[in-house]
């Protein structure tokens, strides 16, 4: 299986979400080689709901994931964290709707909700945690305690990030950091246009259908975190169109 553990369907956190545009992205990630994707929309997106509705009214749901014609669609948010961090979650679609409603109120800047106070909600689900972007300049995991970045199952190496701030400065930092937590790295793409996908995905020796596949690929692992060499070229254009869309006001 070849995932991207990390990934958005929405352009921006303030647009509506777009059925035309999530067929997009899953056509690109199939052409980019992909056999599934972890949704991690973030938490405080414009109707948040309005993208499991559709999802539930179009595609089958199968053990932990909707099954769009062949390809494996992991539920999951991300979420900001008065720390400064941001967290994945990839669970069964139950346990997103959940914990999004438990989220109210922690929407804005100033009331995110506490990383222990997280990690306490999330102790009572199955749930696959990972620490995104760990060193991202304007959001990064630095100012959450080591004790409580153990708790998470992983680490995001970011392809954003990968593009910024170079390759094997950023590989370099986050597996040091992997190491010192003891947790291990996967892939996450970070896209939010379809050309993005493609960059960076994990090969698991599993074809996962579970929270709990997943959590044993990575806990055993029997998987390979992938670099695409056109990486640069990848989140350049899909930089460069997401802003030109942005500016003429969205997409379709």
């Amino acid at each position: 299986m070849k995932i991207d553990l990390h990934t958005h369907v929405k352009l921006t956190k303030s647009v509506m979400f777009s059925y035309s545009y999530f067929l997009e992205s899953i056509q690109e990630a199939r052409q980019a080689g992909l056999s599934a994707t972890a949704l991690t929309e973030h938490f405080n997106t414009l109707r948040f709901n309005d993208i499991y509705d559709a999802l539930d009214q179009h595609f089958a749901y199968k053990q932990h994931y909707y099954d769009i014609d062949g390809f494996k669609l992991f539920p999951g948010m991300e979420i900001d964290v008065k720390e400064g961090g941001h967290i994945l979650f990839i669970a069964c679609r139950d346990t997103i709707r959940e914990l999004r409603q438990q989220l109210d109120g922690h929407e804005a800047e100033g009331q995110f909700i506490g990383m222990e106070a997280l990690l306490d909600i999330a102790s009572s689900y199955n749930i696959l945690k990972i620490g995104a972007h760990p060193y991202r300049t304007d959001n990064p995991l630095t100012g959450i305690p080591h004790t409580w970045l153990q708790q998470l199952d992983a680490l995001d190496l970011n392809a954003k990030d990968l593009y910024k701030y170079g390759i094997d400065v950023m590989q370099n930092k986050v597996n040091a950091l992997g190491q010192t937590l003891g947790l291990p790295v996967v892939a996450g793409s970070d896209t939010h246009h379809p050309l993005q996908f493609g960059s960076v995905w994990n090969v698991m020796q599993a074809d996962c259908s579970s929270i709990d596949d997943l959590k044993s690929c990575l806990q055993a692992g029997t998987y390979r975190l992938e670099i695409s060499p056109c990486l640069d070229t990848k989140v350049k254009a899909a930089e460069t169109v997401k802003r030109l869309l942005k500016a003429a006001g969205g997409h379709p």
